[in-house]
């Protein structure tokens, strides 16, 4: 599958296949994708908290208030992304140039471990309505949690869905 093929497969789940485990050599690739992405001098300021079985199931709950994301307890993982310190070259331009490096890793981070499960076959979804105190205290966690990442597969069955998106000359320019 090259990226144009994962970009165009690569869908929010809201339907996984809550009897299907995902395999320890998918699960391994997933989370190594995730390491290899860039970052701000290299720094990689955030943590990844692998969640199966019960741990998964009570970090789904923690996503959910409000009615939100009522599909995340089929999933059979749960990724959490929480926020560790800059190292000082990062934390030095971040505060220089009044830029957010650690969200704009995180969300680099997030997007190369998606691309993967999407190429291993699995399905994801990326969520940041949560409750950061309740999943803190689930996965032992000091730092702020910034995302989680359901995974799994999706239900046979489940479409792919046309995506909506802007027109690509509403979001870029050639000069």
């Amino acid at each position: 599958m090259n990226f144009s093929e994962i970009a165009n497969a690569r869908q929010s789940c809201r339907s996984y296949d809550e009897n299907r485990a995902v395999e320890e050599e998918k699960l391994q690739a997933v989370v190594e994708a995730a390491r290899l992405a860039p970052s701000a001098c290299n720094g990689q300021p955030y943590f990844l908290t692998i969640c199966r079985g019960q741990t998964a199931k009570e970090v789904a709950k923690a996503t959910m208030s409000m009615g939100m994301n009522r599909f995340a307890s089929q999933a059979p993982i749960a990724i959490v992304i929480s926020e560790r310190p800059y190292v000082a070259s990062a934390a030095l331009g971040a505060k220089v140039k009044k830029n957010d490096y650690r969200s704009i890793d995180i969300g680099i981070a997030a997007a190369y471990l998606t691309a993967e499960a999407t190429a291993q076959g699995l399905a994801t979804c990326i969520l940041g309505w949560l409750d950061d105190e309740k999943i803190r205290k689930i996965c032992d966690l000091k730092e702020p949690v910034r995302l989680v990442i359901t995974l799994g597969y999706a239900k046979v069955g489940d479409p792919l869905r046309t995506k909506k998106r802007k027109a690509l000359e509403d979001l870029t320019a050639f000069r």
